[in-house]
């Protein structure tokens, strides 16, 4: 990307990978991309070659991945495991079946997940340990060190250890948290609100509140930088992109990336570049380079197909996308 010194299209360099159905998540295991269809199936694909599994026996809410395998979870009350080559397994089962539409996991192995007003995580050797909370939770996300996790809902966040009895931390905000997420260094906890805004808490022995509003739309797409000083989000028509040098964003201006006349639905941060993927509601998406905000073109606007998920690989050679209306394709960077 470096060597890009004027706006061009890589349109060429995308391959179109047909899923056929709206398309929930995509996460890369090593070469081979999974796409978590709302049907409940897994598309694999590799080298352009596709096959489909069944994950659930009916809708697929929820996805996350640690690289090696795709966790999901569905409307059928089951979390699955689906890796690149085996049959999907089934991890854990509600016994109410109530939705699984929260599941997230760590670097090491560890998975959480949501079911009615509780929390279950299971740790990277298999045990399990379940919290019941006030209200319903809704996001998840483990900390980028160590086994705490961060729950959001009414009216802020919880932070539990599950490995010890000790009561969990508890950041209040007024006000529903949607989905939360930490920031690579663990300093910051930020959530996307109902209310249109992102709310952030600077750790420590008295937290500090951060208020970041503005947004015509809810902000439910995050993405930090990979030197975790930017936070990009969706819900407006540019990419929003908050300054987290030093002290957060209080009183900075957010840098607004890729204006144009349609609202972004998902950003994507490079994994070692300053350089963002940008989709929106009409199906475009650009690649903006923060250092000069120069825009390419990777895919053009298409009636109906709204960027629904974005996954770079782990070198940042390839990006995968996925639409609402079932359309994917995988970008190889030039010289990738």
């Amino acid at each position: 990307m470096d060597s890009i010194s004027k706006p061009v299209s890589l349109r060429e360099h995308v391959v179109p990978v047909e899923a056929g159905e709206h398309v929930v998540g995509a996460v890369w295991l090593k070469q081979t991309l999974a796409l978590a269809l709302a049907d409940g199936r897994v598309l694999r694909w590799r080298d352009g070659e596709t096959e489909s599994v069944e994950a659930h026996g009916g809708g697929l809410l929820c996805v996350a991945s640690d690289g090696a395998r795709l966790i999901s979870g569905g409307d059928d009350g089951r979390v699955v495991a689906t890796s690149a080559e085996s049959a999907p397994e089934e991890i854990a089962r509600d016994p109410k079946r109530r939705w699984i539409d929260a599941v997230t996991m760590s670097s090491s192995g560890s998975i959480a997940w949501n079911s009615g007003r509780g929390v279950q995580a299971r740790d990277d050797k298999g045990k399990l340990k379940s919290l019941d909370v006030a209200s319903t939770p809704q996001g998840l996300a483990f900390a980028p060190k160590g086994y705490r996790l961060a729950i959001a809902q009414m009216n802020g966040v919880l932070l539990w250890y599950p490995n010890t009895e000790a009561k969990p931390d508890f950041l209040e905000w007024k006000g529903s948290h949607l989905d939360v997420t930490w920031s690579p260094d663990g300093r910051f906890v930020v959530t996307a609100m109902q209310e249109n805004a992102l709310h952030g808490w600077r750790l420590g022995e008295k937290p500090s509140h951060m208020r970041m509003t503005g947004y015509p739309a809810k902000p439910r797409s995050l993405s930090w930088s990979h030197d975790g000083l930017w936070l990009a989000s969706s819900g407006a028509d540019a990419a929003i992109v908050w300054p987290f040098q030093g002290e957060g964003p209080t009183g900075k201006a957010p840098r607004e990336c890729g204006a144009r006349h349609a609202k972004v639905t998902r950003v994507a941060f490079h994994p070692k570049a300053l350089v963002l993927a940008v989709g929106y509601d009409d199906g475009c998406i650009l690649m903006i380079r923060l250092t000069d905000a120069s825009e390419l073109l990777v895919r053009p606007a298409q009636r109906g197909s709204g960027i629904t998920a974005f996954a770079w690989d782990k070198l940042g050679k390839r990006l995968a996308f996925g639409t609402e209306d079932g359309a994917a394709g995988v970008l190889t960077l030039p010289g990738g």
